[in-house]
């Protein structure tokens, strides 16, 4: 069985994580699939959106005890922390958008890939829980950084400690979570990310890294780099179909060129 199942369809790359019998835990070959598809889905023109999800009753587990467990030095440690942090360093370095679509729980590292993920689409039961604490440990994967750059530290550290389990309605209300499905998660993610589909694509990747890296530059800079982008952008097709798509009131058929 595929620990990672992957399906292309309308522009959008389908990701699942397939590991259900254990929770969809990290193992090195999990790791390593989840990786691989995600690069391809990057270099694959036809893809406009990831959406990224788990099989069963959990988007995923985090950490795997077991394979974790076996590792008896620093070395080996290091190794599998290093390409379990390479998930979240790729989607953040991708220039395409990822959606997680979140049900059951996201719990230790699974709450830290839906929150490296450019958008969370979330089950209205769904649960987000920074176990850690539970054995001893800091939470990992970026996931600190996030949580401490988006609520009041008070709350990351009560959230963090107390291994207190945050709803997909408390995320939403933190902007976390753009958007709490009551139906069907994945189709409900679709639906969701079809303003990305639909989309210009080359507008989009400017978008994502700009934004991504907006907290480390000053206004100075930031206005220079805008206007360049702008440049770029109005010498594109893109543009032209744009404007020509707005005067005869027409939907723009963007490629990304």
């Amino acid at each position: 069985m595929k620990v990672v199942k992957v399906k292309k369809e309308n522009r959008i790359a389908y990701i699942t994580m397939n590991r259900p019998d254990k929770r969809n835990a990290l193992s090195y070959e999990l790791v390593n699939d989840v990786i691989e598809a995600l690069i391809d889905a990057e270099e694959d023109r036809a893809i406009r959106v990831v959406i990224l999800s788990g099989e069963g009753k959990g988007f995923s587990a985090g950490g795997d005890l077991e394979t974790i467990h076996a590792l008896n030095e620093s070395a080996s440690i290091m190794k599998y922390m290093k390409r379990a942090l390479e998930i979240v360093q790729t989607i953040r370095k991708m220039d395409t958008y990822v959606v997680a679509a979140v049900n059951g729980f996201a719990a230790g590292a699974g709450f830290s890939i839906a929150m490296a993920a450019d958008f969370i689409v979330a089950e209205s039961e769904a649960t987000f829980v920074s176990s850690f604490s539970n054995i001893a440990l800091i939470p990992d994967l970026g996931l600190m950084k996030v949580l401490t750059d988006n609520v009041p530290r008070p709350l990351v550290k009560e959230w963090i400690s107390a291994a207190k389990p945050v709803t997909a309605d408390e995320l939403k209300a933190w902007g976390l979570v753009n958007h709490v499905a009551k139906e069907s998660l994945i189709q409900e993610a679709n639906d969701f990310a079809q303003f990305i589909v639909d989309g210009p694509p080359l507008a989009n990747r400017f978008v994502k890294q700009f934004v991504n890296h907006a907290d480390k530059l000053n206004y100075e800079t930031s206005d220079l780099q805008e206007t360049a982008i702008q440049t770029l952008l109005l010498q594109s097709e893109d543009n032209k179909e744009g404007i020509a798509a707005f005067f005869e009131k027409q939907k723009p058929n963007f490629i990304g060129n």
